[in-house]
């Protein structure tokens, strides 16, 4: 068991986007000293963030990761578009864009 624990530590410190989202561009950007892993997809993004934070230091995420979306792809964030799978969930979050 212990012997593949840095293999499971290894892989815990990568952001790997989800499934329909491989292939797609990568961007690392960093905003309000937080760190994201962007990846888009034609009019959509999966934004992923770096790092633990405490519950109290995740209010403001949501914005800084759609502002990290913005930034990394040059397009315009629909307004009210985040998705995350759990609600309020801040570790992942998807984002439709206008890039017209």
């Amino acid at each position: 068991m212990y012997r593949f624990m840095p293999l499971v530590l290894l892989l815990a410190a990568c952001a790997t986007p989800a499934p329909d989202f491989f292939g797609a561009a990568r961007h690392d950007v960093t905003r309000g000293g937080i760190d994201f892993v962007v990846y888009q997809r034609a009019d959509e993004v999966e934004v992923v963030r770096m790092g633990y934070l405490s519950r109290a230091s995740r209010a403001p995420v949501p914005q800084l990761m759609e502002a990290a979306a913005a930034e990394a792809t040059g397009c315009r964030v629909i307004p009210d578009s985040m998705r995350t799978k759990i609600p309020g969930d801040t570790g992942v979050a998807r984002f439709n864009l206008d890039c017209g």
